[in-house]
């Protein structure tokens, strides 16, 4: 391999003009160019700068950035807003250690983002876990509830915050607003990771009763948005929302000059500038042209024989409080896993972005077209059309195998201080030290601090076997535990 391997790929890739139903959420350079970004994009090297006078400074904003991030508390309705250069998983990691003080618990959703373990580890916090409800017809997690929120900071008195993943990486969104009275009544600070949902407030201000209700909308204190994800940054851009006053910001401020790069990326501002100026001026547009194709594209999948979708808004036989631009597609009942689905829509010059199981998830963003979303109707016909009826395969998938964790609630004990790594098929009954995960979607199988069961070590075992990614086990099959425990 030579030194321009990176380079190749990705010339290449952009060359063949393939439909990005993955993120981020700008799909390519045709959004910013429709909206008159297209000088920055042909500059775009000699605006990659550092804090030159004029340009501000990300950790005192004064001027440009400072201005930046007034638009976006005035977009989002928040007290205070961030920009942030290494993606939520910086804000959330800020957020916590800022609401939750070493050796306190944080309640916190099973199904998280791995960076909110991150957060546990670096700020000496003991997790509580919350566990979301199962989708059993779809075999996934579904939403977080208020009662098990109430449940545990009844039992938990000493828990300083709670965090939840809303919507999570399906779009399965929780009502958070029953969360955030819960949480309040107890005195606590909510925090919401808002990184599949940066564009909810905004189809909420155009009226569209189908999606649901943003954090920022719900009472949330603090609100972490991806806005790379489905809105038009730049990949590790993203947004903190400050939505009230149970956190002091100068706590919070200090948390994020810690967790941040001492060199923030003025390319990654910048591209969050030219997002909120899009939502700013041409918001209801580009709300109603997303939301027309996915109608669009829900429709034409009721005709299309073979394919079940997760939440269809014209299908009512499954009501799910779902954030419909993710598209959850199962073609299961033609044999398909969702792997070979994947394979199938790759040749036709189709990427998605998860596969779990029989469930591939093609996560549409603000950049996609309606000619994107008719390119996918007509791929699952063809695909659809050439399949044979035989059932299901019955494949190992990560989404069956958290699932199962879900259920059995492992045994938790103190994280471990002092580690070892040991080969996998020898774990069970060890600590886990560092998070196993499937990836993605980055929710942890086991977490620091979980017992490993001869069933989990199975199922690891069958996942790797599968071919699926699982990070937290190396290339000598090894895994790390706590030291003799």
């Amino acid at each position: 391999m030579t030194a321009r391997e990176i380079v190749n790929f990705l010339t290449e890739h952009a060359g063949r003009k393939t439909v990005s139903f993955h993120m981020p959420g700008h799909k390519g350079s045709a959004l910013y160019r429709r909206y008159g970004f297209g000088e920055f994009l042909d500059n775009i090297m000699d605006c990659d700068i550092t804090e030159i006078p004029g340009a501000d400074n990300l950790f005192q904003t004064e001027g440009i950035l400072k201005a930046a991030q007034d638009e976006y508390a005035r977009l989002y309705g928040a007290r205070k807003s961030y920009l942030l250069i290494n993606g939520t998983s910086g804000g959330v990691i800020a957020a916590i250690t800022a609401s939750v003080p070493k050796g306190k618990k944080l309640i916190m959703a099973r199904n998280c983002h791995k960076s909110i373990y991150n957060a546990l580890i670096l700020g000496g916090i003991e997790p509580v876990y919350a566990y979301p409800e199962m989708i059993e017809e779809y075999g996934i997690a579904g939403e977080i509830t208020a009662c098990e929120i109430d449940r545990l900071l009844t039992e938990n008195p000493d828990a300083e915050a709670v965090i939840l993943p809303s919507p999570n990486y399906y779009g399965i969104c929780s009502d958070i607003r029953a969360i955030a009275d819960t949480v309040h009544g107890h005195g606590k600070v909510l925090i919401v990771d808002q990184a599949h949902g940066a564009h909810l407030k905004f189809f909420g201000d155009c009226g569209y009763a189908d999606m649901p209700k943003s954090a920022e909308e719900q009472g949330a204190d603090i609100v972490v948005n991806s806005i790379h994800k489905t809105l038009a940054s730049f990949t590790q851009s993203a947004v903190l929302n400050l939505m009230s006053d149970r956190v002091d910001n100068y706590t919070l401020e200090d948390r994020l000059q810690m967790i941040q790069s001492t060199s923030p990326s003025y390319l990654l501002m910048a591209s969050l500038d030219i997002n909120a100026a899009l939502i700013a001026g041409h918001k209801a547009e580009l709300m109603k042209e997303w939301h027309d194709a996915l109608m669009y594209f829900y429709r034409e999948a009721l005709n299309i024989r073979g394919l079940s979708v997760i939440g269809n808004p014209f299908d009512k036989r499954v009501k799910v409080n779902l954030d419909i631009t993710k598209i959850n597609l199962d073609m299961s009942l033609l044999g398909l896993s969702a792997a070979e689905l994947e394979e199938k829509l790759m040749a036709r010059g189709i990427f998605a972005e998860l596969t779990t199981g029989s469930i591939l998830m093609c996560m549409t963003g603000i950049g996609n077209t309606a000619e994107h979303l008719k390119r996918l109707a007509g791929a699952l016909k063809e695909i659809s059309a050439e399949c044979g009826s035989s059932p299901e395969s019955g494949k190992i998938s990560s989404a069956s195998a958290l699932n199962r964790v879900f259920e059995v609630k492992l045994e938790l004990r103190p994280i471990p201080a002092e580690r070892e790594r040991i080969p996998l098929a020898r774990g069970a009954g060890r600590v886990c030290a560092s998070s196993i995960i499937p990836y993605p979607p980055g929710i942890p199988f086991v977490c620091p601090g979980e017992v490993l069961t001869p069933e989990v070590i199975e199922y690891i075992k069958d996942l790797r076997c599968a071919g699926e990614k699982v990070i937290g086990v190396n290339d000598k099959g090894e895994i790390t535990v706590g030291k003799n425990n």
